[in-house]
């Protein structure tokens, strides 16, 4: 609700994100409304109301590298993979209810390369998928052995000055995070060369006609019925989950400090309101080991990754 009287006032209005305040040279109030202490305490207030009631407020559940690992295998099996020569009245809608005896026919080979396309580039970029579908060709060039990824639209930077994303292919032991990977088997593919690199899907694993974006109700549908082939509930999991994963994934599998998740997701540094701290920690994440080992002077010692930095209880 706040976000939306924000962006109104900000975006709308031309008031942008300045804070609602008193003017210097008058009795007048200047700057976004939603942006004031007033509106701020009603929010807590509003939050510790909630609370009190008994409602609990949960975030999306992160997605990690080893979901998007299963989701990688999974959709390069060979009767997945594949794609199939149209044939009118064999299959069903794209997405659509799934049951036991279509759990896999709920898509086929293009709309598996153009999840797995989305997927990395949300992941690894950190972007909610709003952002994500709105991409079009034009946004991405070949620069020297690498993606380059000049966002279009961003929620944090409406106001333009999107640093671009420079995407390197990874080693092969993590092609299932390569976004370059990912981009050159969907656009090798679909064969698009302009218009939205993630377009609307429609029945018989086909693109729509028209030049038009997949909508994020589309994907989500598509994403929780690709969960459901490995046996993952997809209830918690949402639109934000791979813009949350991404965040925990370079924070403790990469080791990246803060101040660089932020300089690489095009966030604010100056480390405010701690809003990075919501996609880092969540009451909905498996946790990293189990909290009654901590002190447990029997536990196997974690070896260093020369090549990462990681350490690992598992190695």
């Amino acid at each position: 609700m706040r976000a939306s009287m924000t962006y109104a006032f900000g975006k709308l209005n031309g008031l942008r994100n300045m804070p609602w305040h008193e003017s210097d040279v008058g009795a007048t109030l200047v700057g976004n409304p939603s942006i004031s202490v007033e509106v701020s305490s009603f929010m807590c207030l509003l939050r510790r109301c909630k609370v009190q009631a008994g409602e609990v407020a949960n975030s999306a559940c992160a997605i990690t590298s080893e979901i998007l690992l299963k989701l990688y295998h999974h959709n390069c099996l060979p009767e997945n993979w594949t794609v199939q020569p149209y044939q009118p009245g064999e299959q069903k809608s794209i997405g659509g209810s799934v049951t036991a005896e279509s759990l896999d026919h709920w898509g086929g080979g293009w709309v598996r390369r153009l999840l797995h396309a989305a997927y990395t580039v949300a992941f690894l970029c950190m972007l909610q998928f709003d952002e994500v579908l709105k991409i079009q060709v034009h946004d991405l060039r070949m620069v020297d052995n690498q993606v380059v990824l000049y966002l279009p639209f961003c929620k944090t930077h409406q106001n333009g000055d999107i640093k671009p994303f420079h995407l390197w292919t990874l080693s092969s032991n993590e092609a299932h995070l390569c976004p370059t990977r990912a981009l050159a088997a969907w656009f090798n593919e679909s064969q698009i060369v302009t218009g939205y690199v993630f377009q609307k899907m429609v029945s018989g694993d086909r693109i729509a006609v028209a030049n038009s974006p997949m909508s994020s109700e589309q994907f989500l549908e598509l994403f929780q019925n690709n969960l459901l082939n490995i046996n993952i509930d997809p209830t918690p999991y949402g639109i934000h989950s791979f813009h949350q994963g991404g965040c925990q994934y370079l924070h403790i599998e990469r080791c990246w400090p803060l101040r660089r998740i932020c300089e690489w997701g095009v966030w604010s540094t100056k480390f405010t309101n701690m809003t990075i701290v919501k996609y880092l920690i969540s009451s909905n994440d498996d946790p990293a080991e189990p909290r009654d080992h901590f002190f447990n002077p029997n536990q196997c010692p974690a070896i260093k990754c020369p090549h990462c930095g990681r350490c690992c209880l598992c190695a």
